[in-house]
């Protein structure tokens, strides 16, 4: 198979061109994708440095609430949360964006203002299974109601058949419905089975688009791994020195803990190094992972874990 350069993929990409491009890419080594992110995950971290990377994972998150039993209040309240995480000290930062339904954007807004970033889902979320009109009036519906930051599936029954060019026209179409709102493509890595799909994914996504490639919906299991985050690293990195533009990574789904987003910060230092520690460039989608960074913080000010009501049950 011959070889194509990335440049040379245009608005216009045939599934040919996609193919040849998406399938020429370097393999992976999934026994040592495993093995660096199990070896970059032992790295001791210093007391100063541990607080400085709480802080930091705090200014990534994604606060999350995606339930079928969502509501207006709900949101208003996790809202509160996002902008003020503990309401005893004011110098925990507030969060990067919460990230609702498409119909809950106005109600976040509302609450938020310009203090951080309103995402929504769309495009079916999250099966990804509609028709483009559906999944771009979504969108659209959604950046009208005030989101800044659209969360999208990608289309992974066509992508696992090969159909390369209907997931990358879609990217494209629903980038252009985003207008100035940033564009996250999510993944589902869970299911694309592979780590060389994960690879062909993400720069089909970067390709087509993305201002950020997201692991998963949290709705499929498994979803974030540090070695599918490592492989997504990768493709940012190699896509930013083809292309001249930096790509965000958003890891989603599974990430619970101080230790483990600790973990992925280390993983990002070491592959693409520190310009990418930075809300506009990594993120964690995460309902839970707030609380236990706030209880480690703590910790770390007075010594002593706090009790179970000092953060609120999300």
């Amino acid at each position: 198979m011959t070889a194509i350069s990335p440049k040379a993929i245009g608005a216009a990409a045939s599934s040919a061109d996609l193919r040849a491009f998406l399938h020429g890419l370097p393999g992976v080594d999934e026994v040592g994708a495993a093995g660096r992110a199990a070896m970059l995950g032992t790295r001791s971290i210093k007391a100063a440095s541990k607080a400085w990377a709480i802080d930091l994972a705090i200014s990534m998150v994604d606060l999350t609430t995606l339930e079928g039993m969502d509501t207006p209040g709900k949101v208003r309240a996790m809202c509160a949360k996002a902008m003020r995480p503990d309401p005893s000290d004011p110098t925990a930062p507030a969060v990067a964006a919460v990230c609702v339904y498409g119909d809950l954007v106005a109600d976040a807004r509302a609450v938020v203002g310009d203090s951080v970033h309103v995402a929504a889902v769309a495009t079916a979320f999250p099966s990804g299974r509609a028709s483009l009109e559906v999944k771009l009036l979504d969108t659209a519906q959604a950046v009208d109601a005030g989101a800044d930051e659209i969360d999208m599936v990608i289309d992974r029954g066509a992508f696992l058949a090969g159909d390369y060019a209907r997931v990358f026209e879609e990217i494209t179409a629903v980038k252009a419905a985003c207008g100035p709102a940033h564009l996250k493509v999510i993944l589902e890595t869970g299911e694309l089975r592979t780590l060389d799909n994960v690879r062909r994914a993400s720069w089909l996504a970067m390709l087509a688009g993305a201002d950020f490639i997201k692991t998963s919906t949290g709705k499929v299991t498994p979803a974030a791994t540090p070695p599918v985050t490592l492989v997504m690293l990768e493709a940012v990195r190699d896509f930013a020195a083809s292309h001249g533009r930096r790509v965000g990574v958003k890891a989603a789904g599974g990430i619970r803990t101080s230790k483990d987003a600790i973990k992925y910060l280390v993983l990002v230092n070491e592959t693409v190094g520190d310009g990418w520690l930075t809300p506009d460039l990594f993120r964690f989608g995460a309902s839970t992972l707030l609380n236990d960074l706030l209880l480690q913080r703590q910790r770390m000010t007075t010594g002593h874990y706090s009790g179970p009501d000092y953060v609120t049950i999300d």
